[in-house]
């Protein structure tokens, strides 16, 4: 085991020792030189003279202190866990004890040039280590990684290599991820974002593609219309299967239950108003029509004392066709019902299953009347929308608990709180809802609560990265669903987190710096923001083979890249770069907005549309516009199509990216092209 030994660059507040092993015998050269005042950069290069099995290879690095707090880009709950370089978005490992910040970032240079056996990192908290390795490793449940035997090195050069960034700053101890954002967007983020990427064509071409596949080519597995009590409505499908493309060459089959929701993944409503703001600007009176179809859909989800539900769906049936192959069919609009999102504690998430008795989800009400409250200020008035929205705010403040916390979901008989996330950051988009009706409909009821609600979140759950929410456990991922809620993860010191509740809650902090003037919002919500930002992809790696950069992931137990709620994100990075005048914020921004129409199967998209082709053959013109939620989703990728997904989510997908394109040209467009040069 060798050392690393500089005490000039890492004194002893810092790091008590660096430690290393050997491949097959051989010692590394290791080479150490300041990059700026904070950053040291270290490379170790092994020269081996012939191939060499060895199943793991450590760099540890051991801090000087004792930290309080720890990040990491994924959780590795157990020694036989790791960080595999699949979650390397915005890479870094990060320990602070109050005053001092030690940051690990992978020299990524070195990763890009494709080293033989895959990089991972790891960090033990109660070992108080930092590790980087080259190990083979798998995904495991949905979605951790562990080491696997195998790994072989081959004769002649093998690097690898870091950076080491120490801090005894205020600033940093406050928002310790701000240096390395800074670091990775201004060594590998930027260069590439002011070369074009992620590569696109202008956007209204995919937007577009998106509508010509919804209402044309694949209309009738999307679009939905059809009457409630008389009363015409429409939207588009929750999901569409790509067994359902029209050159498909066997029998469609429904993946899920046909059914439209107004939920905080899928909203049909938000997606309208894409749709809205297009025929407005371009005079299409049929699209337009739909779009008002989907605004009706949404007003008549019936009230409960204020409260609605925000799915509706048919009922399903097994099919047997004539040779024999069974497909899922729905039985038709007549037999629709109202229901919930059956992403919660109560039905969890099956394939192929919905909840129509879930519990009614506070979430999802107030995003959809925030919605409402949005369409009616910036598209028409309709007073409909605001009467609807103040009857749920009744309801909603009857429900805010002595702390200021709304509970996340009510028994749907009793209509009483259930316990799971009953003071969670999900509170923070009822804030933003009741910050925003206060705008419209002056009522200091409405701003005190949401005020005494943000301050709740800020005091107990910002400080310590309590990021849970309902898809961090009640979702594709359930891992520490029983045992983890509220609790960290020992060997990490972190929570389970998803990035839902970072971006609600920087929206709401944004919302309540302009609503008080206070500049403890506006810092409060930039620390979430970045919070937040470690999450997107600042780089293109080499075994990702569709574009990246500007791409969000999910959560620090998932696999998902270009993730679509990056098309909801991108307008608040750029609010936030206008409001603090950050340059890297607004070229975030943009790449995520960019990044939104990547996985679009379309010819713009030439490595996409490879990557859709070799999963699909099948696939022709008919089929563009079609765009998977995201890639890698399993935590695997390859050049062969393996990371592409098999169906289309319009509104967390094509319809939801145009959707924000539109909104962001129409809100922003102006400014940024002022301020900063950037056409959208």
């Amino acid at each position: 085991m060798g050392m690393i030994r500089w005490e000039a660059a890492w004194p002893d507040r810092f790091v008590r020792e660096i430690r290393y092993g050997a491949i097959g015998g051989a010692q590394p050269e290791v080479r150490a030189a300041p990059c700026g005042d904070r950053t040291i950069h270290c490379t170790l290069t092994f020269t081996l003279d012939r191939a060499v099995r060895q199943d793991d290879w450590q760099l540890s690095v051991e801090p000087a202190f004792a930290p309080t707090f720890h990040w990491a880009p994924h959780l590795a709950p157990t020694d036989r866990h790791v960080i595999d370089q699949h979650a390397f978005r915005s890479p870094a490992l990060v320990v602070q004890d109050g005053t001092r910040t030690l940051i690990l970032v992978p020299d990524l240079d070195l990763l890009a040039a494709k080293p033989p056996v895959r990089w991972y990192m790891d960090l033990d908290a109660p070992g108080n280590r930092l590790t980087l390795g080259m190990s083979a490793s798998r995904p495991e449940e949905h979605v951790l990684f562990v080491r696997e035997p195998g790994a072989v090195y081959p004769a002649g050069t093998v690097r690898i290599g870091f950076y080491l960034m120490t801090f005894e700053d205020e600033a940093v101890a406050a928002d310790p991820w701000r240096p390395v954002l800074a670091f990775l967007w201004e060594r590998w983020g930027s260069p590439r974002f002011r070369t074009g990427a992620p590569a696109a064509a202008p956007l209204h071409a995919y937007v577009r593609h998106a509508y010509d596949w919804a209402f044309k080519h694949w209309e009738g597995a999307v679009w939905q219309s059809f009457e409630l009590d008389g009363r015409p409505v429409g939207a588009c499908a929750f999901i569409v299967d790509a067994t359902q493309s029209p050159n498909y060459p066997g029998p469609p089959d429904e993946r899920e239950p046909r059914s439209i929701w107004n939920q905080a993944w899928f909203s049909s409503l938000r997606s309208a108003q894409g749709v809205y703001r297009y025929a407005r600007r371009s005079g299409d009176a049929e699209l337009r029509r739909r779009a008002l179809l989907a605004k009706e859909l949404a007003l008549s989800a019936p009230q409960r004392d204020g409260l609605f539900p925000s799915v509706i769906a048919t009922r399903m049936e097994r099919v047997r066709l004539a040779d024999g192959t069974e497909v899922n069919r729905s039985r038709g609009w007549e037999e629709a019902a109202w229901g919930h999102s059956n992403r919660n504690p109560l039905s969890p998430w099956t394939r192929g299953g919905t909840a129509l008795e879930a519990p009614y989800h506070l979430l999802d009400m107030s995003w959809t009347a925030l919605l409402m409250l949005r369409w009616h200020e910036e598209l028409e008035h309709d007073d409909r929308l605001l009467a609807y929205v103040q009857s749920y705010a009744e309801a909603l403040l009857a429900l805010q608990d002595e702390r200021g916390y709304f509970p996340a979901w009510l028994e749907p008989e009793t209509m009483r709180p259930l316990p799971e996330l009953s003071q969670s950051p999900e509170t923070s988009m009822s804030v933003t809802f009741l910050l925003a009706l206060h705008d419209a409909v002056p009522d200091p009821r409405y701003r005190a609560a949401a005020l005494r609600a943000i301050d709740a979140v800020l005091a107990d759950i910002v400080p310590i990265g309590r990021w849970e929410d309902f898809e961090t456990y009640w979702s594709c991922c359930p891992y520490g669903a029983e045992t983890l809620q509220g609790q960290q993860v020992a060997r990490n010191g972190m929570f389970k987190q998803c990035n839902l509740s970072m971006f609600w809650t920087a929206e709401s902090l944004h919302a309540a710096w302009l609503a008080t003037g206070e500049p403890r919002y506006l810092a409060a919500g930039e620390r979430c923001l970045d919070e937040l930002l470690m999450t997107q992809a600042s780089w293109q790696p080499p075994y990702i083979y569709v574009e990246a950069l500007g791409g969000f992931g999910v959560m620090n137990a998932d696999g998902e890249w270009n993730d679509a709620r990056q098309s909801l994100f991108a307008e608040l990075i750029l609010r936030y770069g206008m409001a603090l005048d950050r340059l890297e914020y607004i070229e975030r921004g943009v790449a995520a907005l960019r990044a939104s129409f990547v996985m679009m199967y379309c010819p713009e998209n030439e490595k996409t549309r490879e990557q859709w082709e070799k999963a699909f053959p099948f696939f022709g013109e008919e089929d563009y516009g079609f765009m998977m939620e995201n890639y890698g989703h399993d935590g695997r990728t390859g050049p062969d199509g393996l990371g592409m997904g098999r169906f289309t989510i319009f509104d967390w997908g094509n319809g939801a990216a145009a959707e924000a394109y539109l909104r962001i040209r129409d809100r922003l467009g102006e400014e940024l092209e002022r301020r900063y040069g950037i056409t959208i």
